[in-house]
């Protein structure tokens, strides 16, 4: 029984007078954190000490967060003696060690990292992968153009390794690829769910002068101008923004070809569906001149509603062409002599609008008169019988 407790107490003995050696990895128990460094116990005659640069490449954090007293760590032997007889430690030389592995892994296996970015550099940004520092090219950052590489500054991004070499210490990432996978996906998604004379909300990416493109999640689709409202106009800009979150119509789709047809008037239905319930027989209107043809002018009643204005109906006298009275944009007093639900037709006239309106001034006149002769009259009686 005393030869074994002597034997363990020799066991011991040898341990704590073997001398660390640089470079190899030991376990040690912390026995005290500082604002600056951290203490531990390896089983050597003096306490190893791992320096705050040793515990993270972070500058600003905070060691009492993360180290707590009687935590077991692995630490790296830097020194085994910094002159004062004390052994220095870093914890962040095994971190990185076990961060590589990870890392080579993660690449083998196309696995999805979180990294810190931190800075902008040239052509790119350095990012953190835990402890070791890597690199993100402008080209890989997303799938569009960015001007200012700030906007990515001091954000944790999903990224996928591209390139790495232990080595060399290079490690370089890409959140591009993130981004198309997340694209990808919300395409397949779309295309399988998608269906003719439904309604999408979708964001408007781009205008042009045929139409817009919108964004209805991963695949863009195009509202052409014909589409974007009943009445005329001359540029998208006229119905839409950039940036605008809008309801749209599937009209058709292809996914072959990857495209969509979108419509956004067909949301607010055919003004033509309910006109007989706004408009009537002899009804007198104003409207807006929107084009001129050599046998008269067509009026535009509202958006989406046109009616037709013969050149026999502009004037009262004789004209050769309806530029002669009338031009594109001018505001116009009409009467409506016939409407066509069925076939989207109305015939209109300007001078029976005007022959309506002094038809109903003459009476007002008329009227005015006799109100006028009856209460001289009254006057006159008034005077006699008194």
């Amino acid at each position: 029984m005393e030869n074994n407790n002597l034997n363990e107490m020799l066991e011991q003995t040898d341990s704590f007078m073997k001398v660390p050696k640089r470079g190899e990895i030991v376990k040690g128990k912390v026995v005290q954190v500082m604002d600056d460094e951290v203490v531990v116990n390896i089983g050597y005659k003096s306490d190893g000490i791992i320096p705050s640069r040793e515990i993270s490449s972070n500058p600003d954090i905070n060691l009492r967060e993360i180290i707590n007293e009687g935590d077991e760590l692995d630490v790296y032997v830097l020194k085994t003696d910094d002159g004062e007889g004390n052994v220095i430690l870093s914890k962040k030389r095994v971190d990185i060690i076990k961060d590589w592995e990870e890392l080579e892994q993660a690449y083998k296996e196309n696995k999805t990292l979180t990294v810190n970015t931190k800075t902008v550099v040239k052509g790119g940004i350095i990012a953190y992968f835990k402890e070791i520092r890597g690199f993100i090219p402008a080209s890989q950052l997303t799938n569009r153009y960015v001007e200012n590489l700030d906007e990515f500054v001091n954000k944790q991004l999903d990224v996928k390794t591209i390139e790495v070499n232990k080595g060399k210490r290079k490690a370089v990432f890409s959140h591009r690829k993130i981004v198309e996978e997340k694209i990808a996906e919300q395409r397949e998604k779309l295309w399988n769910t998608i269906e003719k004379d439904t309604v999408m909300k979708g964001e408007v990416k781009r205008l042009t002068n045929f139409g817009a493109f919108v964004d209805l999640g991963g695949v863009d689709g195009l509202i052409h101008i014909s589409e974007m409202s009943w009445g005329h106009i001359k540029h998208p800009s006229e119905v839409l923004n950039v940036g605008d979150m809008v309801d749209v119509y599937i009209k058709d789709f292809n996914k072959d070809e990857g495209k969509i047809s979108l419509s956004l008037k067909q949301i607010k239905g055919n003004p033509w569906d309910d006109i007989d319930k706004k408009y009537e027989v002899g009804q007198i209107i104003k409207g807006k001149v929107v084009k001129l043809v050599d046998f008269g002018a067509f009026v535009e009643i509202e958006p989406g509603i046109e009616g037709l204005l013969h050149i026999s109906q502009i004037s009262e006298k004789h004209i050769s062409k309806p530029s002669e009275e009338l031009e594109v944009g001018q505001t116009v007093t009409i009467k409506i002599l016939d409407i066509n639900k069925e076939e989207k037709r109305i015939s209109l006239s300007i001078k029976e609008a005007l022959e309506s309106e002094s038809v109903e001034n003459y009476t007002d006149e008329i009227v005015k008169e006799e109100q006028t002769t009856t209460t001289i009259g009254d006057i006159i009686k008034f005077k006699e019988n008194n």
